[in-house]
């Protein structure tokens, strides 16, 4: 499934994927990741930084830069309290403490909320979607990054520690405590989690009255229309070769291609949880959605359980829709009801 990340180093591996916004500064647009908003530059503040491990950007258009500048800094203790929950690069995040001992009293309702919605994917998705997959992350950070656990047959091998270590259903969520069913086993929510602290921001701003915004954190949702009164336009993909209007929605994008764990590009950080080896169904999945925590997670689990699935999955969460690339480069778009070419 979704995107273990686990650092082992000072270094940071890449993401699975950077969605950016990249607006026209002087008529030269800026291209950033997998997702770009073609839109002018109008009274916009900016801030960029890192969420998750993830390059970001927030853009907001108001008149009054004061005004803007405070809604920017409530954004940015927001996000540094998520973090503080859905981490896996602070040592002393909700998530890590989980990993670590295996366990979690007092579990914060944020991350109680993004673990119920993995569930719930996970079971429209007959477990292609999982967040206990983390483990084989470790597995192949440790055999194709920093080497020091050379597996003789890294398929077997990751294919046991599917067995042994991932499914969804040994984390028992009750009311004392977050707990895993065997040691060893150890989460991930970075397929979901970016969509979740998107959210956030992007309720804050709209409840401070912003009308006009687009929330990058590694998932991207905008508020509003741009300033000049017609929907954001976004280009999708590595090369931004389709176009889509948003307008109060979010985006979300995932491919195989975002972090390789070798040149070939085989062994990456989306996995099948059944058996352990990287999903290679398809090419890319990008999913339009109401929330950045639907979106993000229904990219995931289509890319990992396979365009057949995709139907399914988008019935369960209205107004969702999805465009997969397949392995041969044709694009089809998805729905609830059915699908075409495009």
């Amino acid at each position: 499934m979704s995107e273990p990340s686990a650092p082992t180093s000072t270094s940071n591996p890449n993401r699975r994927r950077v969605l950016r916004i990249a607006a026209a500064a002087a008529g030269v647009p800026l291209l950033m990741g997998g997702v770009r908003a073609l839109a002018p530059l109008t009274k916009e503040h900016v801030w960029r930084g890192e969420v998750l491990g993830a390059l970001s950007e927030l853009s907001i258009w108001h008149p009054d830069a004061t005004f803007a500048q405070t809604l920017i800094l409530k954004a940015r203790l927001e996000i540094e309290r998520l973090e503080g929950i859905f981490s896996l690069y602070r040592s002393d995040s909700e998530i890590v403490r989980l990993n670590t001992d295996g366990r979690l009293t007092k579990a914060s309702p944020e991350l109680r909320a993004v673990i119920d919605e993995s569930r719930r994917l996970s079971d429209l998705s007959n477990g292609a979607f999982d967040i206990s997959v983390q483990p084989l992350w470790r597995l192949y950070e440790a055999h194709f990054w920093t080497r020091n656990a050379l597996q003789p047959d890294i398929a077997a091998r990751a294919q046991d520690v599917a067995l042994q270590l991932v499914d969804y259903r040994r984390i028992d969520t009750g009311p004392a405590q977050i707990a895993f069913a065997r040691r060893g086993m150890a989460i991930t929510l970075n397929s979901i989690a970016q969509g979740a602290i998107t959210d956030a921001v992007a309720d804050l701003l709209r409840n401070e009255g912003l009308e006009s915004a687009v929330v990058d954190l590694g998932e991207f949702r905008t508020l509003g229309r741009h300033p000049d009164g017609r929907p954001w336009r976004v280009g999708i993909g590595r090369t931004h070769e389709r176009t889509v209007e948003l307008e109060n929605m979010a985006l979300a994008v995932s491919g195989g291609y975002g972090t390789p764990f070798e040149p070939t590009g085989r062994f990456h950080h989306i996995f099948d949880p059944r058996t352990g080896a990287s999903a290679n169904r398809l090419l890319q999945v990008a999913v339009i959605a109401p929330r950045a925590t639907i979106a993000d997670g229904l990219a995931t689990a289509i890319y990992a359980a396979g365009e057949a699935a995709a139907p399914r999955l988008l019935a369960g969460y209205a107004g969702a829709r999805a465009f997969v690339t397949r392995r041969d480069g044709l694009s089809v778009a998805l729905t609830a009801t059915g699908s075409e070419a495009v």
